[in-house]
């Protein structure tokens, strides 16, 4: 749901107000600036009110409110103009554009950090490292160009005293990937000369007041910026600014864009220089000009690394090719002290367009193809310098001013004119809206050799002597008629202007009057080649590159170089081109006052500014015009899903039938007007439901496309499976088979054999056949026993079940189990004579005494009482009793227990052969230890005979 303002706001947007007249703007506009809402909208166009005051309406959590939402669906904000300007980009691959436009103090410049800050915020959700890096890059280059581009005056204390347009590239997923800075006039007159209460550019007064001791000390440079002549005036001048910090910041970014060590300290050298050439005096000794402080030279050559007396040289003399002949020749004072500061601005000129091209080689778009990586989009973002109308105004204010008229005139021609056009071409009902246009002061300016430019250049280009007052009469005659020009002879009762002095211009903003002075010397921009040679010779490699021009000899022929004017009018026309091919989005930035008062509201201050950026008729063209429109075959490839007659294709006339069918469909025919090649939407709102509803259709097209492909992959990934199933089959049953066949191969003939295939080698089974293996093996050893069994006698028989009992029950217990023998039994009956007989006689009593019918077991044993005592006893074993004998007293009879009554026996493993039988409630009764075969024996029998024969 969009969120509303309260209506003790007043109107978010001034197309809602109740009547378009300037009475009720102005009133909407300093409701909202009393109750600190800064930021309006006229349509799709911001404006902004400077509050003069920190507010904390900048942070995290009001970007995410912004972050992906619609321009209306949250309250004026600068994030949401923004974020609608990286939403069209993103979403129809298509360059947009941010114009922030407004006069001297009205908060651009912070307005285009707040964007640059939100463009930052919302890219690269995946943290990659390039991308953080160029965003970084992107983020310090606005304090280092603020440093040595911005300066305060008496609007503003942050003045852009240069124009900047940069160029923000992206991926195709929406990361920054790089950008470009284009900068024009600096406005390099401040380094020598400021008004009283204005500075000259910050860089300046952070070096004095910032840098560290080591520093100042190298550079020969004081802590008190009124020690030197080109800042005196900006260091009597009180400031809230912190210069020290500002240093600081400043060097720290510069580290973090990447300037070497060497760089940076070129840097605070140029910058020393300047401050040291404004102490120099000139003066004369009769037909002489000297240096009266030639310390002040000396500084100059280490600070430049260059010789002190090229230093002088270049001051003093000027260097002049007539033929064959070369000259010296001397300057006068004053020559030389224009040459001074002719130099003086040329070098921070120099050092300003090297910081930009450095900060360009480091961001720029390194190895990117478009063919591999997609279309590289791009934001732009425009702060320029805002309209001015000083005390006094000069060349540098004639030319800001004409920017100001040229992005006006873009404004009109893409808000206003247009759009008007543009109704009238496609046929939808219109009432023309009257506004300023203000192409004919652009002519006034620009007009091939008509406009003040022509008319200053070609009196630049005129042989011999041409002074200012010569070219602002070239300017009566020539634009003398024209209805937005006048000068005093033009209008002698007018005494605000000063005879050949002065001339006014009707700006769209308001009349300014100019003042001729310097014109001339600023429009020719010249800088004796001594100096260029001077500084191309340095051994500051940093220093000789900004100086390429210097390498030519003296009596070398260059082509005249463009005059200043022409350069920036160039540079006008050509910044124009490239914001008329991307997508505009505009913040039109307001001043409440000149005193930087955040309480007050200078209604006719205001008004002023109102009418001058055409924002009534930027209303009134909104409410009588459409939010959007589109061509027809491109709003259907947008909207086409949410319409049955529409999707996937419409079989209707022509897509103006099929676009009339969709937005019937869904209820917004009367909210639409239809052209001959576009559909005209009137309110953002129709769009931002369409927009909805296109994001529920793509979100169910998308399951559904989800769905039948999972469906064809699961069938496809069937087929393949049931295709390896049926080869893996067909493998299995060719195994088995051929595993069969081996075995039959190899077991044919084995009735034959004389081992009957117990050398026979088994083939290695598939694995699926390893229990089938198993079991075969199993049959064919039983059939190999049967073979061997079927040819023993009946008493062999008995002795091979005995002895495989024995076998299962004594597996793992025994070593030695005498497999290999005849088991006896009765042990005691193949005993010596005189003990047989001995025992015979006893177990015939026995026999009659306890009727027992067959003798299992006899053998001498060790027999191991509790005591640990080891005893020869003998045992004697039927199937009725078990007997305990003594062998020493003839076999007599010890103790006899009855079979049933032997609840268990325990066997002990291996070599101890250790024999326990059990009787209830008696443990280890009847206790029986002998040796094994290979230690010792009793009676010449093994141990392990009970438990084989009786077991």
């Amino acid at each position: 749901m969009a969120e509303h303002e309260s209506p003790e706001f007043g109107k978010a947007d001034f197309v809602l107000l109740d009547n378009v007249s300037m009475e009720e703007f102005m009133a909407n506009l300093k409701l909202r600036f009393e109750k600190s809402r800064i930021y309006s909208y006229i349509g799709e166009v911001v404006v902004s009110v400077n509050p003069y005051r920190a507010m904390n309406i900048y942070g995290r959590d009001t970007i995410e409110q912004y972050k992906g939402r619609e321009l209306y669906e949250r309250p004026p904000h600068l994030f949401a103009i923004a974020d609608a300007a990286y939403k069209a980009m993103k979403r129809r691959n298509k360059d947009t554009c941010i114009v922030i436009s407004g006069e001297s103090g009205a908060g651009k410049t912070e307005a285009s950090k707040y964007i640059m800050q939100y463009i930052a915020a919302i890219t690269n959700p995946n943290q990659r490292a390039e991308v953080e890096r160029v965003k970084n890059m992107l983020l310090k280059s606005n304090c280092v160009l603020e440093a040595f581009g911005n300066a305060k005056t008496n609007r503003n204390d942050n003045s852009s005293r240069f124009g900047k347009y940069m160029d923000i590239n992206f991926d195709f997923k929406g990361d920054p990937i790089g950008g470009h800075i284009n900068n024009y006039l600096l406005e390099k007159s401040r380094v020598i000369f400021q008004q009283e209460g204005e500075r000259s550019f910050h860089s300046f007064y952070q070096l004095v007041k910032g840098a560290p001791d080591s520093l100042l000390k190298c550079l020969h440079v004081q802590k008190d910026p009124t020690a030197y002549s080109y800042i005196k005036v900006g260091g009597q001048t009180k400031s809230a600014i912190n210069d020290g910090a500002d240093f600081k910041a400043v060097a720290d970014a510069m580290k973090v864009i990447g300037f070497t060590p060497e760089e940076i300290q070129t840097v605070y050298k140029i910058l020393a220089t300047i401050l040291h050439l404004g102490n120099l005096k000139f003066g004369c000794d009769g037909d002489v000009t000297l240096i009266e402080n030639t310390k002040v030279v000396t500084v100059l050559g280490d600070l430049l690394s260059t010789k002190e007396e090229n230093v002088t040289k270049a001051l003093l003399y000027r260097t002049v090719s007539t033929g064959r002949d070369v000259i010296d020749k001397q300057h006068t004072d004053q020559e030389a002290g224009y040459g001074r500061d002719a130099l003086a601005k040329a070098i921070y000129e120099r050092l300003f367009c090297w910081i930009v091209g450095r900060i360009n080689d480091v961001i720029e778009v390194k190895n990117y193809d478009a063919r591999v990586h997609g279309k590289n989009t791009v934001i732009g973002v425009l702060d320029i310098y805002g309209f001015e109308i000083f005390q006094n105004n000069s060349f540098e204010q004639f030319c800001i001013n004409y920017c100001n008229e040229k992005l006006q005139q873009l404004f009109i021609q893409l808000v206003l004119k247009q759009e008007q056009e543009e109704y009238q071409r496609e046929g939808i009902p219109w009432k023309h809206i009257d506004y300023f246009n203000n192409q004919v002061i652009v002519d006034l300016v620009e007009q091939q050799h008509k406009g003040i430019f022509a008319v200053l250049d070609e009196a630049c280009m005129n042989v011999g002597k041409v002074t200012d007052e010569m070219f602002l009469q070239a300017l009566n005659n020539k634009l003398g008629k024209h209805a937005h020009y006048t000068s005093r002879k033009l209008c002698p009762t007018d005494k605000s202007l000063e005879f050949d002095r002065d001339f006014r211009i009707r700006h769209y903003a308001g009349d300014v009057v100019y003042s001729v002075l310097g014109f001339i010397d600023k429009n020719k921009d010249t800088l004796f080649q001594d100096f260029k040679r001077l500084l191309y010779n340095s051994s500051n490699p940093v220093l000789r590159s900004m100086w390429p021009e210097g390498k030519l000899g003296i009596t070398e022929v260059t082509k005249r170089p463009l005059t200043a004017a022409t350069l920036f009018k160039n540079s006008m026309i050509s910044l124009v081109e490239n914001l008329s091919c991307k997508e505009p989005y505009y913040v039109r930035c307001i001043k409440p006052n000149d005193v930087k008062s955040p309480l007050l509201f200078e209604r006719e201050r205001c008004r002023h500014q109102v009418e001058y950026l055409g924002l009534l008729e930027n209303v009134r063209v909104r409410r009588a015009g459409f939010a959007n429109r589109q061509t027809y075959p491109r709003f259907l490839q947008r909207y086409k899903m949410i319409s049955q007659f529409t999707w996937p294709n419409h079989d209707l006339p022509s897509d103006r039938e099929a676009v009339k069918r969709l937005l019937q469909g869904c209820g917004f025919e009367h909210d639409a007007a239809y052209g001959k090649t576009k559909v005209f939407i009137r309110t953002p709102r129709t769009i931002f439901s369409l927009e909805e509803l296109r994001v529920e259709m793509v979100q169910r097209i998308v399951l559904f496309l989800q769905k039948v492909w999972r469906g064809t992959v699961a069938r496809m990934r069937y087929r393949r499976m049931r295709a390896a199933l049926i080869i893996i089959r067909a493998y299995r049953r060719y195994k088995v088979k051929s595993y069969i066949r081996e075995v039959n191969r190899r077991f044919k003939n084995v009735r034959s054999m004389k081992d009957h295939g117990r050398h026979v080698k088994w083939p290695t089974p598939p694995k699926v056949l390893r229990r089938f293996e198993e079991a075969l093996k199993n049959i064919y050893n039983r059939w190999w026993a049967w073979t061997l069994i079927r040819r023993l006698s009946p008493e062999e028989v008995v002795q091979v079940r005995a002895k495989v009992a024995t076998l299962e029950c004594l597996k793992g217990h025994r070593a030695d189990m005498g497999l290999h023998r005849t088991w006896e039994g009765n042990y005691l009956k193949k005993d010596s004579p005189e003990k047989a007989s001995s025992f015979t006689l006893v177990s015939s009593d026995l026999q009659r005494k306890d009727k027992f019918m067959r003798v299992l077991f006899s053998s001498n044993v060790r027999k191991i009482n509790r005591f640990h005592k080891a005893e020869d006893r003998a045992v004697f074993i039927t199937d009725r009793h078990l007997y305990k004998m003594d062998p020493l007293r003839q076999y007599k009879p010890m103790k006899t227990i009855p079979l049933y009554n032997v609840r268990g026996r325990h066997l002990q493993s291996r070599t101890t052969e250790l024999v326990l039988a059990h009787k209830p409630k008696v443990v280890s009764k009847l206790v029986i230890f002998w040796m094994t075969t290979c230690t010792r024996k009793v009676s010449g029998y093994s141990t392990h005979r009970w438990y084989r024969d009786f077991g």
